[in-house]
Formats: C-alpha cells, structure tokens, sequence
C-alpha cells in the first residue's frame, strides 16, 4: 500500500498539481482505499502537522531577509564585498559568495537569498562583461549556502520532527557552510582563468573602508544578533528571530531611511505569502509521517538494515544517494519531513550522531540537482536564460558542493566540532 501512495503522488506531479495538493489529495485516496480510518484523521494531522511553536520562527527568518533586501543592505554588503575581492579575477563571482555568507545568517531559505542577491548582482556583472550562464551559475551555487549556515529553515524543520537540538543543528551548519563558500571560490578561480572578465582595482584608503564600514557595519551585526542568541540561549528561537526583524526594521527606518512606513504592509505580506507556501507543505506532511508511521516503515527499513550488516559509513552512504535522488525526483521539504524521522532511529542505532546525520540531510538537498529545482528555476528566470543553459554551467559547482558532502559524511567533526563546543 505505501508504494501505491508514492506512485498517486508522482502521478498527480506529473499531470501538474502542486506539491502540497499531490500529497494532500494522494493522502485522501490512501484512506479512502484503506477503509480503516476515519476522515477526521485527515484534520487532526493536518492541524498537528504545524502545531509547534518553533515553526513561528520561519515566517520571522523569512520576512528578516526580505527586509534586508528591501533596505537595499544587500547591495551595501556587495559594494563592502567587491572592497576586498573585486581586484581578483572574476570579482564579482567572489563577491556573490562572500554576500551569500552573510545573508545566510539572517534568511535561512536559498530560495530568499537568491531572489535577493541575484537581482542586485546579475545586472551588474552582465554590464561588467560577464556571461549570464557563468554568472546565474556561482549565485545559484552561493546561494545553496542559505540553509546551512544559521539560521536554518530546513534545520528548524529537522528539530521539530524529530526533537533534536535546532540550536546545535544551527551551530552545526557553520563550518560546512564556510566550506561550501571555499569550494565555490576554488572553483570560480579554476573557471576565470581563460575568461576575459574584468578586475577592479580600487584603491585601499582608510577613507573608502570608514565609509564602507559606516554603511554596512550595522548590517553585519543583524546575523551576529541570531547565531549569538543561540549559543548564549538567552532568547529562544522564535524571540531571537523577532529580535533580528526589529533591529533590522530600525535600521532600515532611522538609519539607512530606506525603508517607510508605508512600505511595511508590502513587505509583510509578501514575506507572509512566501512563509504560507512552505508552511502548508508541512501541515500536508503530517499524514504522510502518520501513514508512514503505521505502514511501520521504519521497522521494515531498520530489519533490511541489519540483514544487510552495514556499518555506519555504509549506511551513510546509502542514505546520500537515496536523499540526492529524491531530491531530483520531489521538492526537498517533503521528502526531508517524511523520511528524515524513519531514517534517524536506524542512524542512532548504528551511532551515528543525531546533528551529524541532521546536517548532512539538510546538505544534501541544497546540491542543486535538476530536474526538480526551485533554486534552478529561479536563477534562471532572473537571468533570463534557458533551464537547460544554466544546468550545464552549473555542474562544476554541484560536483564541488559534493565533496564537502562527502568530508562531512565521513569527517563528523566537521560538524560536530562547534555544537560539542557550546553544548556539553
């Protein structure tokens, strides 16, 4: 019976239904077939789906990003950026990393920071000379580091599904995170060598870095507000999120005045909009994980296991590929909220730790795999390029984001390290 509800999922994918109304309506015909329950389970799990006080944050995290773009910080971060990396080769590439780094700490979403740094930067580099596929190709990229360094939607996901730690899922996310921009910026030295792309050679004064200081420097307090909050656990999630929305809104009122009041109503509904259409994904998963559940998935998946004798290693493999391929196949959150509470009781089993096993899940739905792609989708249309154009620049940096999947599958400290720090 569990096959028969994928197979209605993929099907009404197929015909056009959007993720949250395939596994809704799939979920109905499952219960309606199976005859052995009643329909107010359908409300119940819808309700319970949701029903968590940490899932409050992702609306705040949403609209703390939407702000920073609106104030128009993000483009202040890219001019502090190019400062420093703009007289490298292929600068702006650089500076698409580096201004990703830093919004990561605040939205927690690739789809938000995309939209924002994308739309700031591809006018830019196109005017600058540079290619649209290479350059729709490194935002994409960078962008993928928006969920991994804190704070992190998915993560927040992760937590409330399964009770772990979202502080030291967050904390985890770091150094994979700088990772990621490391690579990234590996890759785009390889790629700029026989490209004839413009080097901006500022010069460095002490006038020019006060006044880059003076517009940004505010602006780089907002992620230091959230990661700080958590590891002093001072605040809870959802207070440290509130906290970053109003002191972002101040700045952007009294102090960058580029922001009004009469603003404020857009970008709350737009950052609204944008919370709903992830939020009732989640409410629609909560009967799949109940499904799931009684089908007892996860006993059949954990008996398999152990006839099989793998290791942790082993499994850790099987689980990456499994991940990356339904993350081609489906949007990441679903498949991320059902699989993830079936998978973890085997990882613990095995003794992989519970962060280590989080954080790397969450990686691997960040690898841009086409051909089901949000991500992919956008960049392209804000570059205004074809799909297709934009999934053969983009493999190179895919490939690259791999291996950090791979040293942190089997090097856990690189996870491990900075929670085992704050946490004992």
């Amino acid at each position: 019976m569990i096959v028969l509800l994928f197979i209605m999922l993929f099907l009404l994918i197929g015909i056009g239904f959007s993720i949250w109304s395939a596994m809704g309506v799939s979920g109905l015909i499952y219960i309606l077939i199976r005859g052995e329950f009643s329909l107010k389970i359908l409300a119940s799990h819808l309700v319970s789906g949701i029903d968590s006080m940490s899932l409050v944050s992702i609306p705040f995290f949403m609209l703390a990003g939407a702000l920073m773009n609106e104030a128009g910080i993000t483009k202040k971060l890219a001019e502090f950026a190019e400062y420093f990396v703009g007289r490298f080769k292929g600068g702006l590439a650089f500076v698409a990393i580096v201004v990703n780094v830093i919004m990561a700490g605040v939205s927690g979403s690739a789809v938000a920071d995309a939209s924002a740094v994308s739309s700031v930067l591809l006018p830019t580099m196109e005017e600058r000379g540079y290619d649209k596929p290479f350059a729709a190709s490194i935002n994409a990229a960078a962008a993928v580091i928006g969920p991994i360094i804190p704070p992190s939607i998915p993560m927040v996901f992760i937590g409330v599904i399964s009770g772990i730690s979202i502080g030291k899922l967050f904390l985890g996310g770091i150094i994979p995170g700088l990772m990621m921009g490391l690579v990234l910026s590996i890759m785009v030295v390889i790629n700029c060598r026989k490209k004839d792309y413009p080097v901006v050679k500022k010069k460095l004064t002490a006038k020019t870095l006060r006044r880059l200081l003076k517009d940004t420097f505010l602006a780089i307090i907002a992620p230091l507000i959230i990661i700080l909050g958590i590891i002093l656990g001072v605040v809870t999630l959802v207070e440290v999120a509130v906290l970053s929305i109003l002191y972002i809104l101040l700045i952007s009122l009294f102090v960058y005045k580029s922001v009004t009041f009469k603003d404020i109503p857009r970008i709350f509904a737009k950052a609204g909009v944008f919370s709903a259409s992830i939020m009732i994904i989640f409410a629609v998963v909560g009967i799949y994980q109940y499904i799931v559940a009684f089908e007892q998935v996860g006993i059949q998946l954990g008996n398999l296991i152990d006839m099989l004798h793998l290791g942790k290693f082993e499994f850790l493999i099987l689980a990456n590929l499994f991940f990356l391929f339904m993350g081609c196949i489906l949007d990441a959150v679903p498949v991320m909220l059902i699989f993830f509470p079936v998978l973890l009781p085997i990882a613990l089993q095995l003794g992989i730790d519970s962060t280590h096993f989080g954080v790397i899940v969450v990686i691997n739905f960040g690898l841009l795999t086409p051909p089901i792609g949000a991500l992919l989708f956008l960049e392209a249309k804000i570059a205004n390029i074809k799909f297709g154009e934009l999934i053969r620049h983009v493999w190179p940096y895919t490939l690259s984001l791999i291996v950090v999947l791979l040293l942190c599958t089997f090097i856990p400290q690189f996870v491990t390290w900075v929670p085992d720090l704050f946490f004992k």
